[in-house]
C-alpha cells in the first residue's frame, strides 16, 4: 500500500465549506483507504491505498465530498514520497526560520501546469517574493510586513487561478510529510 496526502482546496476557512474532521476521516474510510489520518482542521488527509494512480483517487475523493458534504471542492493528490521528495529539493532560502518572511508551497492542480500559472501570475516583485518551481509545486516566499505590495499574494486568490491552485505553508507541510 502507498501512502497519499489529499489536500482539500476551501475547507473551514473563514467558516465556509465547514467539514469535521471527524465525519472527513469516516468518508475515506468508506472509500476502503486505510491508515487515515486527518490533519490540521484545514482538509489535509493521509491515507493509504492499493490505488497508484493519483486522478482516480482525486476523482474518488471529489465524489466523495461531494455526496457526503454537498462541496464541489479541487482536490489535490500526492504520494508521501513525492511530497518527501519535493520537500528535499526545497530552496536554501525557503522554509527557514526568518520571521519576517512567510514561506507557502504551492500545488499547482492537474491539468494546470507552472507555465499556465506563471502566464495568469507573472513575475514575483523583486525584494519582496521569490519564487522556484518543482515538479508541478511552488516555493514561494514573501515579506510578512510588505504582502500586500507583492505580485503573487493578490493574484494567487483571484477567481482565475485559484481553482488551479492549494496553498499550504511550509510549516503545515513539513507536519504533514512527518506523519506516518
Amino acid at each position: 500500500m502507498e501512502r497519499y496526502i489529499a489536500f482539500l482546496r476551501g475547507v473551514n476557512i473563514s467558516g465556509k465549506n465547514r467539514v469535521p474532521m471527524a465525519e472527513l476521516k469516516q468518508g475515506f474510510e468508506k472509500l476502503h483507504y486505510a491508515e487515515v489520518r486527518t490533519c490540521l482542521n484545514s482538509g489535509n488527509v493521509i491515507f493509504s491505498s492499493d490505488e497508484t494512480d493519483t486522478y482516480r483517487l482525486t476523482g474518488r475523493i471529489e465524489e466523495m465530498m461531494k455526496s457526503r458534504f454537498h462541496l464541489d471542492i479541487p482536490v489535490f493528490v500526492i504520494s508521501k514520497e513525492d511530497l518527501e521528495d519535493i520537500l528535499r529539493h526545497a530552496p536554501g532560502w525557503w522554509g527557514d526560520e526568518n520571521r519576517e518572511i512567510y514561506d507557502n508551497l504551492i500545488f499547482i492542480m492537474p491539468p494546470a501546469a507552472f507555465k499556465d500559472v506563471y502566464r495568469e501570475i507573472g513575475e514575483p516583485k523583486g525584494g519582496l517574493e521569490k519564487i522556484q518551481e518543482y515538479r508541478g509545486t511552488v516555493f514561494w516566499s514573501f515579506s510578512r510586513k510588505d504582502y500586500q505590495k507583492t505580485n503573487w499574494w493578490p493574484r494567487t486568490a483571484s477567481a482565475d487561478i485559484s481553482s488551479k491552485l492549494t496553498i499550504r505553508t511550509a510549516n503545515t507541510v513539513r507536519k504533514i510529510a512527518g506523519i506516518e
